[in-house]
């Protein structure tokens, strides 16, 4: 006869159970960014799937498929491809390709005579290298790892999307809070998706091209490689593309074009940053706002942990833990009114 009754014994295996969760928690930690791109891609893509397959009749592994090699060809290779151009740049860039050292020294004898800043240039490039540096982590690490990191990501995808009900009932069947506030917390989870993932994206991408674009239109060189600079810049709402305009358009000063320096900025900041203004306003009304606040702290959380993929993932993890504090106050104020009920207005 066991020593244990029944409450004890289910207490011992629950503690087994947090204690092994914790341990392969901690295992899997360096492919936390598979399971948390697979969630994004799933949310992203699923409306696609479930119109092909439930709608149309589509066979559903072959849909998953699709649905993988779009993702790849898409989004994954021309994503990897502008931060390895970027990387490459970045270590190619020399006083006689680029002109650097001339445009700082420049600047640091503007600075140094208006100022009193001798040195400003010279120090923020250095910052902004170690930056780039910390940016670009997992495009400057080992092709295995990454190559790994894709196929555990692909792997969970296919088997979300092919066991896509069964995926879905065990989510509410053990999400720890009621069933409409799972489904409540489902549909936040998926416009906080949408709003940073395709809204910040769209926004980043039309901010990037009208900088590379003004970056031609007034003479300057590599305008491809500076746009693509601010595809990744426009993730930060405060800072974004138009703000690259003030350092070039500092350099033409500097280098006696007061007029095309003063016509870049204004271009920067007054047209480039208006139609930020106006996509951000349309996107907010139909998927949802992300406060400027959640993208900064966000991204200052998620480049340590995930590299240039926290420029999305920090948002996003963010977005999730705020919602997660709305359901459990949710859920929290309802067992008050129950136990209110219960108890009566004198217990």
């Amino acid at each position: 006869m066991s020593v244990f009754n029944y409450k004890q014994r289910n207490n011992i295996i629950l503690t087994a159970i947090i204690i092994l969760g914790c341990f392969l928690l901690y295992a899997l930690t360096s492919l936390f960014s598979s399971v948390l791109g697979a969630i994004v891609f799933f949310t992203i893509f699923r409306p696609i799937y479930l119109h092909l397959v439930e709608v149309k009749g589509w066979n559903k592994s072959l849909v998953a498929l699709l649905i993988i090699f779009t993702s790849l060809i898409v989004i994954i290779i021309p994503m990897m491809s502008l931060s390895i151009m970027v990387v490459g740049k970045i270590g190619s860039i020399n006083k006689e390709s680029f002109n650097l050292q001339e445009w700082v020294d420049k600047i640091d004898d503007y600075a140094g005579y208006n100022f009193n800043q001798p040195h400003i240039a010279e120090n923020t490039l250095q910052k902004l290298g170690a930056y780039a540096t910390e940016l670009f982590p997992s495009i400057l690490g080992s092709a295995a790892n990454i190559l790994l990191v894709l196929l555990v990501m692909y792997f969970l995808m296919y088997f979300m999307f092919t066991q896509i009900h069964e995926f879905e009932a065990a989510l509410l069947k053990y999400a720890p809070f009621r069933e409409q506030h799972a489904i409540k917390f489902a549909i936040a989870l998926r416009n906080a998706t949408y709003s940073n993932v395709l809204g910040q994206g769209l926004i980043a991408l039309v901010q990037g091209s009208l900088l590379s674009m003004g970056f031609y239109a007034f003479g300057l060189p590599d305008a491809i490689f500076w746009g693509v600079i601010g595809v990744f810049i426009s993730f930060l709402p405060v800072v974004g593309a138009p703000t690259l305009t003030i350092p070039f358009g500092i350099i033409l000063i500097a280098g006696g074009h007061t007029l095309k320096g003063v016509s870049l900025m204004a271009f920067g900041l007054l047209f480039i940053g208006n139609v930020d203004n106006v996509l951000r306003v349309i996107i907010n009304r139909r998927v949802g706002n992300t406060h400027p606040i959640i993208s900064i702290i966000g991204v200052f959380i998620g480049i340590p942990l995930f590299g240039i993929l926290g420029l999305v993932f920090g948002p996003l993890l963010l977005s999730y833990f705020l919602l997660l504090l709305e359901i459990y106050e949710t859920n929290r104020l309802a067992a008050d009114r129950l136990e209110r009920i219960r108890t009566g207005p004198d217990g």
